[in-house]
């Protein structure tokens, strides 16, 4: 039976975990200083315990820190293993040297948290040149699937939808949502050209037109691509899009911001906490867990 240590904000997710896995959840405190330093307080119940930190990393350099000073605490408490729930997975996009003099922040992140952790499990992390956890990891990972999630919610909610991946890189993952929802799909054809600045152009198709859009998107952090498309897809005459995210980072007012553009509503997993969120992870985080606790 393991411990769940439950940093602020993961308290309801860490509720439906310990519903499914058994064991006991114990908050992580974490007391901020003026200077910026982190105080962090772990129950001292530890001994021979495997020990569980629940912790998403959308936040990553304010929350490493704690994360490592919670790992190490533990151990000292005697805890018999320390792995990590991190259902969002920060610095995986940074896996290329794109100008001359950039870290190449995927792979120097990963040993940090190896060095932390035991094992872990995230949820669908932003990968594209590196293709698995393992080129990464040396540490057991698990990658769980947030696509049946997504399918599930817009099958019961969305009976009409059309999904609408917002690039060609969401292809493969957009099309097998809508082969489980057994809805049709198109792809958004997206030019990004900074961090704010996105052209996206829609495709003609009368599924479009008949039903109701579903943008479907791994990250929204600016809210670029969803606010770009949803005026497009106001210029084409289609109905307000539902829009569907696995990581709801929403950085400043992204997410008031695409609601203005006009849509519908946004649904995300709780991978971060959030307003939107309406898709749980627990079930599948929940099962890496135990799989991983087992085998410890």
């Amino acid at each position: 039976m393991s411990v769940l240590l439950v940093f602020p904000g993961m308290e309801a997710l860490a509720t439906q975990i310990v519903e499914r896995t058994g064991g006991d959840a114990h908050p992580v405190d974490l007391h901020h200083f003026p200077d910026g330093e982190t105080l962090v307080t772990l129950p001292e119940q530890l001994l021979d315990q495997d020990v569980v930190i629940l912790a998403t990393l959308h936040d990553p350099d304010r929350v490493a820190l704690p994360l490592t000073f919670a790992a190490n605490t533990a151990r000292e408490f005697g805890a018999r293993s320390v792995g990590l729930i991190a259902p969002y997975l920060a610095y995986m996009r940074q896996d290329y040297r794109f100008a001359p003099g950039q870290a190449v922040s995927a792979p120097i992140f990963a040993r940090f948290l190896q060095e932390t952790v035991d094992w872990l499990v995230t949820a669908d992390p932003h990968l594209h040149r590196i293709h698995s956890l393992g080129a990464l990891f040396d540490i057991p990972t698990r990658r769980i699937k947030a696509a049946p999630l997504l399918a599930e919610w817009i099958k019961a909610n969305v009976p009409d939808a059309v999904l609408l991946g917002p690039d060609g890189e969401s292809r493969q993952w957009v099309a097998e949502v809508a082969r489980l929802v057994g809805r049709p799909f198109e792809v958004l054809e997206k030019v990004r050209s900074g961090d704010r600045e996105v052209l996206v152009s829609v495709p003609q198709n009368e599924a479009l037109m008949a039903g109701t859009p579903v943008i479907l998107d791994d990250i929204a952090s600016s809210g670029r691509t969803m606010i770009e498309a949803i005026a497009r897809l106001a210029d084409a005459g289609c109905r307000p899009p539902v829009c569907v995210v696995i990581h709801a980072v929403f950085s400043g007012d992204a997410y008031a911001q695409i609601l203005k553009a006009g849509a519908a509503r946004i649904v995300t997993t709780n991978s971060i906490p959030h307003e939107s969120n309406a898709i749980s992870l627990a079930d599948p985080l929940a099962d890496a867990t135990s799989e991983l606790t087992d085998n410890s």
